[in-house]
C-alpha cells in the first residue's frame, strides 16, 4: 500500500532507515528515499539532516543530493542557503540530467522563471545531442519547453526537439499553455479539480517526481534464475509460465506504464537467493506472488534498477546481445 498521510510517510521513512542500518552498502539510495518520505511528511528539517549525513559520507552522486537539499531548504524558509547551493550545483556542471532538473524546477516553483529557463538551457546545451536523448534528457527538454512557454518565448531548436520527442496526443504547446498551468492555482475547487482531471487524462501526472532517482521498476528474471524460481516455488508458475512469456510481458508492462505517463521506469535483475532473503525479511514465503512487486521496489530503492527504455542502438535489456531496436524495442 502506498503511503497517503504524513504519518504513513514517517512510518515508511523509519522502515527505510532500519533497512539502511541492516544493509549499509545500500545506505545512499535508502536514505535518499527516506528523506523524500520525510519531506512528504512535512518533516523537512529532518530530511535536511539526512541529506547532510549523506554529503558527509562520500556519496556516489553528491550534486544530486545537494540539488535535493536545496529544493527542500527553500520549501521551509531557507531561501538564501538554497540559492547558494543551486549556484554551486550549476558551477559544478553535473553530467547527468537529474540535478539540473531538480534545481531548475525549484526555481520555477518559486516564480524564478528566467533563472529556471537559463538553468534548463545550460543543461540542454551540455547534455542533449539532438539525436538519441535518454528519458531523463527528454524530460529535461520537456520541462524547459514548459518554462519557456510560461515566459512567452519563441520556440528555439531545443523546443522543436522537445516537440519531436513528445509522443502524447495533446501537443506540448497546449499542455504547457500558461492559462492551463495557472488554473492549477485557482481558488475555485471545482475549476482546480476539472483541470487536474483533464491533465491526468491527457498526459498523466506530468510533474510527478520527474527527477527523483526512484524508478517504477519491474523484475527481470534471467532464464536460469527463472527456471530455479519456478522449480522451487511452483505456485509462481502462473506468474511466469515460460521465459519467453516473461520477457514479452515485461516489455508490454513497461510500454503500458509509459503510455499512462508513468515517469522513471526501470528494470531490476532478480535472483532466487536475493528474493528468498527478501521474503525472510518480510516474514513471508517466496511462494507468495504479492511479494514480487515489493521485491522489485526494494531493489530499485537500493539503486539496482536500469532505466527503461534504453536507446534503440544500445544493447537490449534482455541480454540477447542484439540492440534494443532490433530486439524488444522493435515496433
Amino acid at each position: 500500500m502506498r503511503p497517503d498521510t504524513p504519518a504513513d510517510h514517517t512510518t515508511e521513512a523509519e522502515r527505510l532507515l532500519r533497512t539502511a542500518a541492516t544493509y549499509p552498502e545500500d545506505h545512499e539510495p535508502l536514505l535518499l528515499r527516506a528523506a523524500a518520505h520525510l519531506e512528504l511528511a512535512g518533516d523537512r528539517a529532518r530530511a535536511t539532516d539526512l541529506y547532510d549525513t549523506l554529503l558527509g559520507s562520500t556519496p556516489s552522486n553528491p550534486t544530486l543530493i545537494r540539488a535535493l537539499k536545496a529544493a527542500n531548504l527553500w520549501e521551509y524558509g531557507h531561501e538564501a542557503e538554497a540559492r547558494a547551493i543551486i549556484e554551486g550545483v550549476r558551477a559544478q556542471v553535473p553530467q547527468d540530467a537529474a540535478p539540473w532538473e531538480i534545481i531548475a524546477e525549484t526555481l520555477e516553483a518559486h516564480d524564478e522563471l528566467e533563472a529556471s529557463e537559463a538553468t534548463f538551457t545550460q543543461a540542454a546545451e551540455l547534455l542533449a545531442d539532438g539525436e538519441d536523448e535518454d528519458y531523463a534528457t527528454q524530460s529535461l527538454l520537456t520541462s524547459r519547453h514548459r518554462v519557456r512557454r510560461m515566459l512567452a518565448l519563441e520556440h528555439d531548436a531545443w523546443d522543436h526537439r522537445a516537440d519531436a520527442l513528445h509522443t502524447g496526443a495533446v501537443p506540448l504547446d497546449e499542455l504547457h499553455d500558461p492559462k492551463r498551468l495557472w488554473s492549477l492555482g485557482s481558488d475555485d475547487p471545482a475549476e482546480l479539480q476539472a483541470e487536474i482531471t483533464r491533465l491526468r487524462s491527457e498526459l498523466g501526472s506530468y510533474r510527478t517526481a520527474l527527477s527523483r532517482p526512484f524508478p517504477v521498476a519491474v523484475l527481470h528474471w534471467p532464464e536460469a534464475e527463472l527456471d530455479e524460481l519456478v522449480a522451487s516455488y511452483p505456485e509462481l508458475e502462473a506468474e511466469y509460465p515460460t521465459y519467453a512469456a516473461h520477457l514479452t510481458d515485461l516489455e508490454a508492462s513497461l510500454r503500458e506504464l509509459q503510455a499512462a505517463g508513468t515517469p522513471n521506469l526501470g528494470i531490476v535483475p532478480a535472483t532466487v537467493p536475493s528474493y528468498e532473503a527478501f521474503a525472510a525479511s518480510e516474514s513471508s514465503t517466496p511462494a507468495n506472488p504479492d511479494l514480487l512487486p515489493q521485491y522489485a521496489t526494494t531493489l530499485a530503492a537500493r539503486g539496482r534498477a536500469t532505466p527503461w527504455p534504453p536507446a534503440r542502438t544500445a544493447a537490449c535489456w534482455c541480454g540477447s546481445g542484439r540492440t534494443y531496436g532490433e530486439c524488444h524495442g522493435a515496433d
